[in-house]
Formats: structure tokens, C-alpha cells, sequence
């Protein structure tokens, strides 16, 4: 009696399908805000959470150092990938932020400056957003006097990235997939990130998730693919599966 390894076609289909694909899915932010003491300090208690831009600035820039944060709800995310790849069946293969640049309208803003920034994850999504903008600052949510009350050492860096400088068209940044942000996207969790000046030079500023062209907001993409154990059984389902041919 002779034993062949063969599938059927559709099987073999199906299967070869699961070990290729992956899968993407794309969100913009539910709140963010810029936070600055201004140039003299005396917009460090003014919160910005309802303006049209978000900025990165350095310290000892002529208007001002500026930081933003951003807060992403990650369930619709992770009922996506469950529903396309099964609960908890799948795993993260990259993750990017694109942001599109615009040029300053308000004074209070630094003029467009090359440089370096960073990104990091936030343990603390307790900050609120706050609805002040440039030509009218509020009162409550996230400011510059207390954002150093959400950064937390256990922090995640996820990476230190160029700006050119530039004031229109959009950049896309990778970030690390450190332990504890990834556990976020995993878990379906809300996602907060800081944005800040990594050298003395930059200043950067983009549209936030209230501009009026939601092509230009900011967007998070999670690329997902299935877990590994996944890809072993589907590879050992090809390998082994036989049908019995009588020999002739």
C-alpha cells in the first residue's frame, strides 16, 4: 500500500493563506493636546486640548519648549484582529504613527525648525484633555505645570525620529514594540503617547485629531499576524496531512 502526502486544493488554500497574511488596522486618536510655559512662563497653566495642532519644540526655543500627548482606545483594534485571527491567536508585526506637518497661524507657536524627537509610551492615561485653544487657553485638563505628574519611570521609549523641517505632507514614524506598549495594543487597552524635543533645535508642528481634513490626523497603524504557534500547527497540517492511495 502506497501513502502520498496530498491536500485538497481548497484546504491547501486555506491553509497557505493563514501562514501569508497579516493584517492591518488604523485609528486616530480620542484625545490628545499640546501643553507650553510660553515664552516667559506664564502659559504654564493654560491648557490647549481642543486646538487644531499639536507641537514639539525644544526648551529654549523663542516661544517656548512644547510637548503633546495623544490617547488611543485600542478595543475596536483588538476585536479586528481576534475576529480575522481568533482570541489571542495573533501577535503584533509593526506599529506607525503618521503625522502630517502644517506651517504655525498662531504666534504662539515656534517657527518650523529641523530636528529630532522623541515617543514614548505612557504608564499614566489618567490625563484629560482639556478643550483650550491659542486664542482661547482653558483652564482644566493636561497643562505644562502638571504633565510631569503622568510621566512615570516605567515609560517605554519607542523610539527618537527626524523632522526636516518641513510645513505640509505627512511622515510616517515605526515604533519599538517595547514589552509594555505592546501589551496595550495586545490587551485592547488605552494607549497614551508623549511627544517631546530629543535635541535643541526642533520644532515641529502637526495637525491633531480635531483638524477639519481627517486625511491629516494624526494615525496609528497595527499591523498584526498570527501567534507562531498558529504558524507551526498550520505548517505541520501541510506537512503531515495524507490520503490513502491503493498501489498499482
Amino acid at each position: 500500500m502506497k501513502f502520498n502526502v496530498r491536500l485538497p486544493a481548497a484546504a491547501l488554500l486555506a491553509l497557505s493563506s493563514l501562514v501569508a497574511r497579516s493584517a492591518t488596522f488604523s485609528l486616530n486618536p480620542t484625545l490628545d493636546a499640546f501643553v507650553t510655559p510660553g515664552a516667559t512662563g506664564s502659559l504654564s497653566s493654560s491648557n490647549y486640548g481642543g486646538a487644531g495642532a499639536l507641537s514639539v519644540a525644544a526648551a529654549g526655543s523663542p516661544q517656548g519648549e512644547f510637548q503633546s500627548v495623544l490617547q488611543f482606545n485600542l478595543a475596536t483594534a483588538k476585536s479586528s484582529f481576534d475576529a480575522q485571527f481568533g482570541a489571542g491567536l495573533w501577535t503584533l508585526q509593526s506599529v506607525t504613527l503618521q503625522l502630517t506637518a502644517v506651517a504655525p497661524n498662531n504666534a504662539i507657536f515656534n517657527a518650523a525648525a529641523a530636528g529630532q524627537f522623541s515617543l514614548s509610551w505612557m504608564q499614566n492615561d489618567s490625563w484629560t484633555e482639556g478643550t483650550g485653544n491659542p486664542g482661547a487657553p482653558g483652564s482644566t485638563g493636561i497643562i505644562f505645570s502638571t504633565i510631569s505628574n503622568f510621566v512615570s519611570a516605567a515609560d517605554e521609549t519607542l523610539g527618537t525620529f527626524s523632522y526636516n523641517g518641513a510645513t505640509t505632507g505627512s511622515s510616517i514614524s515605526t515604533l519599538n514594540l517595547t514589552p509594555a506598549f505592546s501589551t496595550d495594543i495586545l490587551t485592547g487597552n488605552n494607549l497614551s503617547l508623549r511627544m517631546f524635543a530629543a535635541d535643541s533645535y526642533v520644532s515641529y508642528l502637526f495637525d491633531s485629531r480635531t483638524f477639519g481634513t481627517a486625511s491629516a490626523r494624526p494615525l496609528l497603524t497595527i499591523t498584526a499576524v498570527p501567534e507562531p504557534s498558529v504558524l507551526a500547527i498550520s505548517g505541520l497540517c501541510l506537512s503531515v496531512v495524507v490520503v490513502r492511495r491503493p498501489r498499482i
